[in-house]
């Protein structure tokens, strides 16, 4: 099981803002395990932190907005994109200012910059949203997103603009640790025509082509050009030819694909977890992608608790013998077949069920029926096996549980059912006591679930 990363020291990006053009400091600091990303105002009373999560999303304008009461912070999809990418599940941002700054418009300067310090490795393990059915979203203009099962992130994009410089581009991100090399370094871009529009809304006042693609694909009169070119600070040029306006040529042809993908990670990011399944979009922008997010984080809201994924043709890191040497029990209460994954923190566990368990002849003989008593007795076995995992000689002692709490049976187990168990310490184990929460499933359905405390004493 990956562990979740934070950084290994804190580091500081400098540069003005794209909307507001005012001078910002961003100071992006190590976090505890679970913390996720948040950013705090420093320069507001009180210095009011905001969770970076898809409901706290309150403008899409042109750019990912953060909103919590009267506190705004912008455009901060690059930044987000660039911690997402590196693997870091913990961040604290201390911001000064209403907006992360633009720097060169994409995500390469956080990237090298997280690089700069490194990533350290938490006790906790990553909490990973698992697709394991298709979902998507479709828009009112042809905006369309899917995502599908997959071993880990990837992602397909596909733009299309009524432009005669810019129709339609693909781009597509099959690992991320491709990321740096393929994505970090694309650039946002602008219309010509979206320019003025977005002048008089008083935004863009940061932008120029340092930290934009500028595109000019309608003709304009030339003093109209010229008036505008002067209004964001480029030099005049014939207008009647058409293209990108900046000087430093294109990193990639697909650019602007490119970057759509990275915005794209940077708005997923705000799901709160990291995810294993492949995203395809379809002319996404940040309104379809944040509603998109909003999607999956009340799917999560609603499976709080997802199944580990269980792939029966892999070879059991634990097998039956080994797990006779672990644990006391045999023939009829030996209720744990193999073990699938363990760490220091964490273990899963498989059961299948059959009918000739010799608890269906006497309890609902007519309709089989697992006891709930048992399905504990299963969980707490795996719970065993994960507190013995951390002694020298395991052998040499037994778990014994003191106390079981905040049981519930959610689904009966019938034969046929394969049980999958999930325990997990809630803290060290300390002068010999352990404390676990225990899940357990059938297919993605959490059928059970306890606390339970075991003390461990060594008796051989």
């Amino acid at each position: 099981m990956q562990k979740q990363l934070t950084l290994k020291d804190s580091f500081i990006v400098k540069g003005k803002g794209l909307h507001t053009g005012q001078f910002l400091t961003a100071k992006f600091c190590p976090a505890p395990e679970n913390h996720g990303y948040k950013i705090q105002r420093t320069d507001i009373e009180g210095q009011p932190v905001i969770d970076c999560l898809a409901e706290n999303v309150g403008e899409t304008q042109r750019g990912t907005v953060l909103v919590k009461g009267d506190i705004k912070v912008s455009t901060i999809e690059h930044a987000m994109a660039a911690l997402y990418a590196s693997g870091i599940d913990n961040c604290l941002i201390q911001l000064d200012g209403p907006e992360m700054p633009i720097l060169d418009g994409s995500s390469i300067i956080f990237i090298n910059e997280i690089q700069k310090v490194g990533v350290v490795e938490q006790n906790r393990n990553k909490n990973y949203f698992v697709v394991k059915n298709k979902m998507e979203i479709k828009g009112d203009n042809g905006e369309h997103i899917i995502i599908t099962p997959d071993d880990e992130f990837c992602a397909n994009v596909m733009i299309a603009f009524d432009s005669r410089v810019l129709a339609s581009q693909f781009a597509t991100l099959d690992h991320m640790s491709d990321f740096q090399s393929e994505v970090a370094s694309a650039r946002t871009f602008v219309f010509v025509r979206e320019v003025q529009p977005l002048l008089e809304l008083g935004l863009i006042k940061g932008g120029d082509l340092d930290n934009a693609i500028v595109i000019y694909e309608n003709e304009l009169p030339q003093d109209k050009f010229d008036a505008l070119a002067d209004k964001i600070g480029i030099e005049h040029r014939d207008a009647k030819q058409l293209g990108y306006l900046n000087t430093r040529p294109l990193t990639w042809p697909n650019e602007t694909a490119r970057h759509k993908l990275l915005d794209i990670i940077g708005d997923l990011a705000l799901i709160g977890r990291p995810i294993k399944g492949r995203v395809i979009a379809t002319k996404p922008g940040h309104t379809i992608n944040n509603k998109f997010a909003r999607e999956i984080r009340k799917y999560i809201r609603c499976h709080e608790v997802q199944a580990p994924v269980y792939d029966p043709n892999k070879e059991a890191v634990i097998d039956i013998n080994r797990i006779r040497d672990l644990i006391p029990h045999r023939y009829p209460m030996l209720l744990v077949d193999k073990i699938i994954d363990i760490d220091d923190n964490q273990i899963i566990g498989v059961k299948n069920v059959t009918v000739n368990e010799p608890f269906f002849q006497g309890h609902f003989p007519q309709e089989p029926v697992m006891p709930g008593v048992l399905l504990i007795e299963a969980m707490a076995q795996a719970g065993g096996m994960l507190v013995m995992s951390t002694l020298d000689e395991p052998e040499k002692w037994t778990a014994y549980f003191i106390k079981i709490d905040k049981v519930k049976f959610r689904q009966k187990v019938v034969p046929g059912d394969t049980l999958i168990f999930q325990v997990t310490l809630l803290g060290p184990v300390r002068h010999g006591i352990s404390s676990m929460a225990g899940n357990i499933f059938v297919g993605d359905k959490l059928v059970a679930e306890a606390e339970f405390t075991a003390q461990i004493i060594k008796n051989k």
